[in-house]
């Protein structure tokens, strides 16, 4: 296997698993709170509470992190089946390893709950936004995102990845048994092919006749 391709393979693997990781770890520290501005209502003259939430990129960063989440568990599934060299291993092949199959399965279930997790912080401090930015809210408590859901999806998306690099380790070994196993099977072949030989050689001696 070419060291090159596999070496391109865990760095794309690394560097967007680690941009997703630092952009979660981004959205978690700069999450701002709403800016809350008492006022009396029109009709009862009760005060009410105006929620006024600052402009800040928490959005966007944790839209683009779930993207790159997605592209690193992308990336590390194709890796895994990748014809490195141009020599395709059939799928059922590879996973007759079971560290393999067993890293591949926890590396998609960490992906999974990571991508959840970025997905609900994103999606619930976007709502909040939309919901309670400029507006009256009854209960005074203008609401965010839930402190911790976009560092500790950025913790699983970096566990994430470390995993997925652990599967590419495990292909390179499953392929290089795979192989390994052909060139048994030939060499046993070959040295079968010398023993009839061997055997057959005193028979055609034997039946030999001697010239005067």
């Amino acid at each position: 296997m070419a060291l090159g391709q596999v070496g391109w393979a865990a760095l794309l693997i690394t560097c967007s698993g680690l941009i997703a990781f630092i952009l979660g770890i981004i959205a978690e520290n700069q999450k701002p709170t709403a800016i809350r501005v008492s006022g009396l209502t029109a009709s009862g003259g009760d005060t009410a509470v105006t929620c006024v939430y600052p402009s800040d990129p928490t959005s966007w960063l944790g839209s683009i992190a779930v993207v790159l989440l997605f592209v690193t568990a992308f990336k590390g599934l194709v890796a895994i089946v990748f014809p490195y060299q141009g020599k395709r291993v059939p799928v059922r092949a590879l996973f007759k390893s079971t560290s393999l199959l067993t890293f591949t399965i926890l590396s998609v279930v960490i992906f999974l709950v990571a991508e959840a997790l970025l997905l609900w912080a994103t999606i619930l401090e976007s709502l909040h936004r939309r919901q309670f930015n400029g507006k009256v809210d009854p209960t005074g408590s203008c609401p965010t995102a839930k402190t911790g859901l976009f560092g500790g999806a950025a913790f699983l998306a970096l566990d994430s990845t470390l995993f997925w690099l652990i599967c590419l380790m495990l292909t390179v070994n499953a392929r290089a048994d795979h192989f390994n196993s052909f060139e048994e099977e030939d060499l046993k072949g070959s040295y079968a092919d010398v023993a009839n030989a061997q055997e057959y050689a005193p028979a055609l001696g034997a039946h030999a006749t001697a010239r005067v």
